[in-house]
Formats: C-alpha cells, structure tokens, sequence
C-alpha cells in the first residue's frame, strides 16, 4: 500500500491497450470495508430505532408514535402503547428556535391531527370526545381539560390551528402558516410585507415555464458546444492573443505618454516658479518624486511588454497545439457521442449518494441513548461514548466517496480518450467504447481510483476543518491568526487543485499502461514535466477559451429570456427568473465545458507519449491525429513509400509553411 518504492526504477515501455492487470488491490479491499463501515451506519440506526423515529416521529417522553415502546428508566409517562397515535403534535408549532433549527415545543403522538381551528378548552373536549384524539397532556383526562389547572403548561396554545400531517413524515402542521411569519421575516428581513418578495415570487411562478425551456436550452447550447468549439476555438485563442499583445502595447504607450507629459509640464512650472522667486519650491522634490514613479511604472510596463512578446514569440506553436487539441477533441465527440452523457450519469450517482447520506445523517440525529433535557424537561436522544465517532466516520464517507464518484467519471472518459487515441483505424472502435471503459475500470482499476480520491479526501478534510474554525473565530480571532488560518487555507486549497490535476493524468496513464497509481502518477508527472511550457500554454488558454464558451452559453440563454419574458407582457419581474436561468446555464456549461477539458487533457498527454516514445518508422508509427502531426517535438521521419507520408500527400500539397526535405542516404522525408 506504499506509494513508490525505492528499487531503481526500469525504463518504462508504453504498450496501450496490450495488457491489463488489477491495479491498487489492496485500496480497493479498503474502499470496500469503508463502505462496509458506511453501510453498518445505516443498520445501526436501523435496528436501534432511529430511522424509526425520524420516519415515524416520537413524543417528548421518548415514545415512537404508531407502536409499542419499552419504558425508559427514569422518564415518566414513556413506554406507552401508541398503536392508535400515529401523529405527531406539537403543543406550540410556532415556537422555533431560528438557531437551532427545531421547534421548542412539547410532542405528543395523537391519532388525528385538528382539522379545524380550536379556539377555546371547550373545543378541545369536544374534539378528544368526538374523535378520540387527546391534545394535552397523556395524564390529562380528556372530559376534564376546562376545569384542570395544569391545563396552560400541559395543553396546546390557544388558538389551535387547523393542521394537516405531512404525506410521509406524520408530523401534523398548520395548514396557515402565517404562525412562521417571525422565522420568514428573520429570513428575509430587507423585505416588507407585500414588496418586492411578493412580486419576485410571483414573477418566478408566472415564468416557471419559460423557467424550464431556458434551462433546456441551455443544456442543448452546451452540448452543440463542445461539437462546435473546435471550429471556434482558433478565432477566439487568436482573440485573446491580440488583445493580451495590444492591451500590453496600449498600456505600456500610455504610462510613457503620461511621464513624458508630465515631465513637460514639470519643467515648465519649475521654470515659471524659478523666475518668480529665488529661494528653493519646497514642492519641487515632490514633484520630482511623482515622475520617478512615472518613470518606474513605465519602465517596468516596457519591460513586462517585452518578455510578453517574446513568450508569445516563442510559445506560438504551443498555442497552435492547443487550437490542434481543441480540434481533436472535437472528433472525439463525434466519434464517441455518449462522452456527452457522463455529466448526467454523474450529476445522478451524486445524487443517490447524497440522498442516501442525508438520510442516514437524519438518523442519525434521532439515534443513541435517550437523555431527559433538564431545562425543559424533554428526552432527546443523543450519541454517546465511542457512539459520536460514527458522525465523524459518516462525515469522511461523503467526502471520500463523493471524489470517489467523480474520480470514475475521470477515469472512464479518459480509458475511451486512450481508446480511441490508440486506434489507428477509427473505423474499427469498438461498438461501445464508453461502455468498455468502464467495465475495465470495474474490473481492473477500482482501487487506483480508490486511492487517488482517498489522497485528495486527505487534503480536502483539513481544508475544510479550517474554513470551519474560521468562520467560527470571525470577528474574535487577532490580524495575525486569520492571515495565518487564510493562507493555510490558500495553500490547501492550491495543493488540491495540483493533486486533483496529477490525478487526473494519474488516471489517463493507468489506462493507457495499466499500472498502479503511484507508478502511473510518476511517469504522468515525468511526461509534464519535460512538456512543462505546453502544459502552461494549454491550461491557460485553454481554460480561457472555454471559460470564454461558458460566458457564451450564459448569455445566449441570458438573451432568449430577455426576448421571451418580454414577448408576454404580463411578466413585471424578470430579475430572479433570469438569474434563476443564468445560473443553472453556467453550472450546465461548466459541467458539460470540464468534460471536454478532461478529453482535452487526456489527448494532450496521448499526444506527448506517442511523440516520445514512436517515430514513425516502420514499428514505431505515430497514433496522432493529422491536425497533430505537424506540432510535435521532436522531427518526424518517415520512409518515403511509408503509408503515413503517402497519407499526408493532400495535406502537404495545400500546405506552404510545411517544408520537405527528403534525404536520400537515409531514405527517409524529414519535415
């Protein structure tokens, strides 16, 4: 389980797609009793009675309604049969403690909740008589509520509101739920009572429509976009290029323009000043230090300006990778169309999971030994002893499978990248290559993604326990410790967003040579490494381009809500709805758009292995695509009859900027 040996390593010979073994073994039998572990949570609470009481509800004497319960020692009036009392009912619904989230009332179980308001003691004889269903207190006799003094602690606040139980919960609840209006207002409290709240619900509600064929056009939009991108992504790098180059050039000219102006209209004033008296201007060694700084700033600019030319001199043919890249990946998706789906079947075993977290999270609340509250008299259940650990454990669970589940996502589009990467004959893919990738993952590699979310959940909880510990200290904690909590923070969060990109390619290098995660990781690492400028180049006009397709989609949506809200002329609020759309648009790209960042990084380092480790002599062909095969590293030699050249035949005649030397004592075309 160690991660990298120290025996001198042998020289790694990439063979794709050859050989499969089982990587990771013993992480994945780890992940397994971890979610063996997860899943004895969930009994646990199961069988002690907490799912129970969270589904079924239990008074405040620790009775579980609709069953029989066990006395609990020392808590008078529990052990009670309530077969019959199958509902929940709070004395005083609209006692909530906004803090803790949770209604400070009494609970009793009831076999009906009240279907009309009760207004006085009378009322509520007359409906304990009537339908059997008592509101005070179980050792209150129902006939006698008017004449009982314990009546005002021990029975519901007068007036009692009509309720109705929740459909699975049992949880009676007023049907008016103007009794919450101090919690909402708590809420809301910049909104009166019949201002812009009022009007920006109704504005949602009116368009909810509208609402949902924006959002479906903005799924439609990004899928388009990721065919589409390819033929954009030329133009909008060269864009972006042009104005990096200009905004330089331009902001550069203007501070030298403002010290050159400044200068004049120094001397000039120096000059005029000197005539008119002869003593020194006090004001003149500010002056000078203004221009100095001028000058400073515009130094620095023209330096700056400068090694930005040259880098973009120089990385010119690194950004022609990535519009190559971009291209490619484009084919991919054409080739392998169900690449656009992963985001749904992503978004949707999150989903599960996260269902099923909250859920024994919520059983978790109502597990453990019963405690009698002794300020309000009310049993609560709580978890004890080594019992509290089981939250902690639960709370690892959702961190570490939730980058579980994103983990396989990355490593099934990267298997189908490298499959499709390595097939010379793309007619001869298989059938369903996503499908294939994964039964490869499930069969060989599920403990390297075990492992390779397990170290990102090693970085993320820290993280996270800091941020807690932050907002917790806010406003108590000196200047000095929350620079120090901030940059720890910082500092894990970038050491998460390197190891999430190392794992990535980690993944892609799994599926290409079938190794482990350390072995992959390192050799992944080795292949950056040496593509070091490339990879800066691709990741920061990449990430631009495809951010810039994101601002795109969100605003074609943003526009069509604009015309469509306007065409019906009833709508008067068009705020939330468009920024319901916006949102919703941009989480969509962003889904959709990291994909293809994920296809795009796989085949750049496809692309960087093919280029080191074949040469495309009889052997050692090339797997690149033709919108590659001219940006690679090293020179490309083929034999003059050999099929790649005879391939490239259209591309080289169209083509001024490619040049061919052909050389004759080695029989081979260099390009």
């Amino acid at each position: 389980m160690g991660c990298c040996g120290s025996a001198e390593r042998p020289k790694r010979e990439w063979k794709p797609l050859e050989d499969r073994s089982c990587t990771d073994l013993p992480w994945f039998l780890l992940f397994t009793l971890f979610l063996v572990g997860m899943c004895g949570i969930c009994g646990f609470t199961i069988m002690t009675g907490g799912a129970a009481r969270l589904v079924f509800g239990y008074d405040s004497y620790g009775n579980t309604c609709g069953q029989r319960n066990e006395p609990i020692e020392g808590v008078r009036l529990s052990g009670l049969d309530h077969t019959d009392r199958k509902f929940v009912f709070f004395l005083d619904p609209c006692n909530i403690d906004i803090i803790q989230r949770k209604i400070k009332s009494m609970a009793l179980c009831v076999s009906q909740c009240p279907t009309e308001e009760l207004a006085t003691y009378h009322d509520l004889k007359r409906f304990a008589m009537i339908n059997g269903s008592e509101l005070c207190s179980y050792e209150l006799p129902g006939h006698k509520y008017p004449q009982l003094p314990e009546r005002f602690e021990k029975c519901p606040k007068l007036p009692v509101p009509e309720s109705k139980a929740l459909p699975v919960f049992n949880r009676c609840t007023p049907v008016d739920i103007s009794c919450y209006a101090k919690f909402a207002e708590a809420v809301v409290t910049f909104v009166s009572d019949n201002s812009m709240l009022n009007r920006l619900i109704a504005g949602v509600a009116a368009s909810k429509e509208i609402i949902v064929g924006l959002c479906l056009l903005a799924l439609v939009l990004s899928m388009i976009l990721m065919v589409i991108i390819r033929y954009i992504s030329a133009v909008l790098v060269w864009i972006l290029t042009a104005l990096v180059v200009l905004g330089s050039l331009g902001g550069t000219s203007v501070l030298w323009w403002l010290y050159i102006d400044y200068r004049i209209t120094m001397n000039e004033t120096m000059t005029k000043d000197l005539r008119e008296t002869e003593e020194p201007i006090d004001g003149i060694k500010t002056t000078e230090d203004h221009a100095q700084g001028l000058l400073i700033y515009a130094v620095s600019a023209t330096v700056f300006t400068g090694i930005l030319l040259l880098l973009m001199l120089f990385m010119r043919k690194r950004v022609a990778l990535t519009i190559a890249l971009f291209h490619v990946a484009g084919k991919v998706f054409i080739h392998l169309p169900l690449l656009a789906l992963q985001p749904f079947y992503t978004f949707l075993a999150l989903s599960l999971f996260w269902v099923y977290w909250i859920m024994v999270l919520l059983f978790l609340g109502t597990t453990g030994n019963p405690e009698k509250n002794e300020d309000t008299g009310l049993v609560e259940f709580r978890l004890t002893g080594a019992l509290q650990y089981m939250t902690w454990y639960h709370a690892v669970g959702l961190i570490w499978i939730s980058e579980f589940i994103l983990a396989c996502q990355q490593m099934t589009v990267a298997g189908a990248v490298v499959t499709y990467y390595f097939t010379r004959d793309k007619t001869k893919l298989p059938v369903t290559p996503i499908l294939s990738s994964v039964l490869r993952l499930v069969r060989y590699h599920l403990g390297t993604v075990a492992k390779g979310s397990f170290i990102i959940t090693l970085v993320k909880i820290p993280r996270l326990i800091l941020m807690y510990i932050h907002n917790q200290l806010k406003g108590k904690e000196n200047a000095c410790a929350r620079c120090m909590l901030k940059t720890c923070i910082c500092c894990l969060w970038c050491l998460e967003k390197c190891l999430n990109y190392l794992n990535q390619n980690a993944y892609a290098a799994t599926a290409i040579n079938s190794t482990n995660f350390c072995t992959s990781a390192r050799d992944a690492f080795m292949i950056l490494v040496e593509n070091a400028l490339r990879v800066a180049t691709i990741n920061t006009v990449g990430d631009f381009v495809l951010f810039l397709g994101k601002i795109l989609i969100v605003t074609c949506t943003a526009f069509a809500g604009v015309l469509a809200l306007n065409y019906q002329r009833d709508y008067t609020e068009w705020v939330l709805p468009l920024i319901i759309v916006c949102l919703f648009a941009f989480l969509v790209a962003h889904c959709f758009l990291s994909i293809f960042e994920i296809v795009v990084d796989v085949l750049f380092l496809c692309f960087a292995i093919d280029t080191k480790y074949n040469n495309g002599t009889h052997g050692r062909e090339f797997y690149m695509d033709k919108a590659l095969m001219f940006l690679k590293m090293p020179t490309l030699s083929f034999p003059c009859k050999h099929p790649i050249r005879e391939s490239l035949k259209p591309v080289m005649s169209c083509a001024c900027a490619v040049h061919v030397r052909y050389v004759d004592m080695h029989s081979t075309c260099r390009f």
